[in-house]
């Protein structure tokens, strides 16, 4: 039994050592969102390497997952009433991520199971929602689809099959485009080797997206004094409201 059970502990420490280490780097640890800013390109690389710091000694797929700060929402569906588009039934999630892109080396159903996919999330249809409430399967789940269409077509959710490259077993690299509507805050980049649909390794690396300048001094005004800043926004509107007619009256 002892013989046994130390042949066991060898099998698993061997096992073990042989397992990759990732070494994740991206390309920009801070993005400046300033006046004009329309997006940016996020290069996300890294190293396969095996414990000794060799290239590791077989091939594995790598899929990246880049998420946004988690936001609550409400998500509200669309009726047709009397012709017109009204605001029907609704309902509420406590976390839902601001931004989500998935690349991977191949197509996920190729790399790993439903269950495996749905437990690190490689994928949009994968996003762990946390409704707000009881709510029907049936109706939860048409909402969500409809909280990843929405997004999707934003921009802000995204999906890259084959968008991850291995050079060599070593060396793998990526690219995920930030569009200009991203909000700001920490977004966790989270690489995983897989192999034979297992997870063999993962590591984490975070990008800071924070706004400068005056867009930073309006940001922390309506957070800080929202009240002074309601008052001096609807200020502005009516000075601008009515200076635009008596400019028109005078033409």
């Amino acid at each position: 039994m002892t013989r046994a059970l130390l042949l066991l502990v060898f099998a698993l420490l061997t096992t073990a050592q042989r397992d990759p280490v990732l070494v994740p780097e991206v390309s920009q640890h801070e993005i400046e969102v300033r006046q004009g800013f329309t997006g940016t390109e996020l290069l996300l690389f890294g190293a396969i390497l095996d414990p000794a710091g060799r290239a590791a000694a077989q091939d594995y797929d790598v899929v990246v997952v880049l998420q946004g700060p988690s936001q609550p929402i409400r998500l509200r569906e669309k009726a047709r009433f009397g012709g017109i588009w009204v605001n029907a039934a609704s309902t509420d999630y406590r976390s839902a991520p601001s931004f989500f892109a998935v690349a991977s080396t191949r197509p996920i159903d190729r790399i790993v199971d439903d269950r495996t996919a749905a437990i690190y999330e490689f994928g949009t249809r994968y996003i762990q929602l946390s409704p707000s409430g009881v709510i029907d399967p049936d109706e939860q789940a048409r909402f969500s689809a409809g909280l990843v269409d929405l997004r999707t077509r934003q921009g802000l959710y995204q999906e890259d099959i084959g968008g991850v490259s291995v050079n060599e077993r070593v060396l793998y690299q990526a690219r995920i485009k930030l569009p200009s509507n991203v909000i700001t805050g920490t977004y966790t980049a989270e690489t995983f080797a897989v192999r034979q649909g297992r997870v063999i390794a993962s590591a984490m690396s975070q990008v800071e997206v924070k706004k400068v300048g005056f867009e930073r001094f309006i940001a922390n005004a309506a957070q800080d004094w929202s009240l002074l800043y309601g008052i001096v926004a609807v200020a502005l509107s009516v000075g601008m409201g009515w200076a635009s007619s008596r400019f028109y009256s005078m033409i």
